[in-house]
């Protein structure tokens, strides 16, 4: 009779584990030194690619404090695909407006930002299975880039 108890909310929670509708494929996060990015120091990060069938989203992730100095953060973005050069593209992120303040959620003075970098509209698709490497390089005036935190790299299967 107790067995039964326990077997019951564990298939539950087994249940509503795989009924998600986006699957997490990647998602790191590297922390800024002394919370001061150097252009120099670009975080790189490698993934795996097994299904090209599906289409994904990219996400850029942002952690800083509320002493950030801007409303946006420029960066360049390399990836580098199995057995092709890399390729580089630059992306203006917003991060606050002057109505609404900061975009990203809060939690006391800190704020993480998860961006799409592919539009709603279009789909990505990988061309080839086999490791991909992003690489980040902040390209703002200021350098180093004061009151960043961490930044980092999520990608999920688009539902």
């Amino acid at each position: 009779m107790m067995r039964s108890f326990l077997i019951v909310p564990l298939l539950v929670a087994l249940f509503s584990i795989s009924s998600c509708t986006s699957i997490d494929l990647y998602e790191k996060t590297v922390p800024i030194p002394n919370h001061a990015w150097d252009s120099r120091f670009k975080p790189q990060f490698r993934f795996t690619i097994t299904d090209t069938t599906v289409p994904y989203q990219v996400y850029i992730i942002i952690r800083h404090n509320d002493r950030y100095n801007f409303n946006n953060i420029w960066l360049n973005l390399y990836t580098k695909a199995p057995n092709s050069p890399a390729q580089k593209v630059q992306y203006e992120l917003p991060l606050a407006t002057k109505e609404k303040g900061w975009l990203g959620s809060a939690m006391d003075d800190i704020y993480e930002h998860r961006i799409a970098i592919t539009p709603q509209n279009q789909k990505l698709y990988f061309q080839h299975k086999g490791e991909y490497i992003f690489t980040l390089e902040h390209i703002m005036r200021e350098d180093p880039l004061q009151q960043v935190m961490d930044v980092g790299l999520r990608l999920e299967k688009k539902p």
